[in-house]
């Protein structure tokens, strides 16, 4: 049997699929309390939608509005604290680490590898020391995007804060942003 297809020329900057690092990391964390909780957020909000239509606004009208007042708002406090910390979307490229929360994105972080220092993985994170679920602060420990307990990826950057995420693979994660980090003044090349 003959061949007579040549092969294919060389394309410059090619890059081996086999042995090189992929251009972008992708990674998240999920948690399915926080569905139980945005169902109940649902609920509250579908109740008072229906104490608004079918109720007998007739009689007891101050009562029947605080009712009805009372449980959209409960509802949509449950629905926009819950969603959109339903899970976290971790992705890591040549330029940045970004973070997005829930289905829409939002809240998003973006982290320049420029500014970062150091990634590290924390196999322990959990929303008892940060306070809770969700976006949060703590003066003595950074900034964090918690939607489940266990292990996170912790970047410092250059002006000394921390930035911590819950991710599952956070080894892949931290190995992903090593490599991408440019070496900063003062450390040694690595050979």
């Amino acid at each position: 049997m003959r061949d007579d297809f040549p092969d294919p020329p060389e394309r410059p900057g090619a890059v081996d699929r086999l042995t090189a690092e992929p251009a972008v990391w992708t990674g998240r964390a999920t948690n399915r309390v926080q569905w139980l909780l945005a169902v109940a957020g649902a609920a509250c909000l579908a109740l008072g939608i229906e104490l608004a239509v079918m109720g007998d606004w007739t009689s007891g009208v101050i009562a029947l509005s605080m009712s009805v007042v009372g449980c959209v708002a409960a509802g949509l406090l449950m629905l926009y604290g819950t969603l959109p910390f339903v899970h976290v979307a971790v992705r890591v490229d040549s330029q940045a680490v970004e973070i997005r929360c829930g289905h829409i994105g939002l809240p998003r972080r973006r982290i320049l590898l420029a500014h970062v220092v150091r990634a590290e993985v924390d196999p322990r994170v959990t929303p008892r020391q940060w306070g809770g679920w969700g976006y949060r602060w703590r003066p003595e420990k950074g900034t964090a995007i918690v939607v489940r307990r266990g292990e996170g990826i912790v970047v410092t950057l250059g002006d000394g804060r921390t930035f911590t995420v819950t991710v599952d693979d956070a080894e892949a994660a931290v190995r992903a942003i090593r490599d991408r980090l440019a070496p900063h003044p003062g450390t040694p090349a690595a050979a």
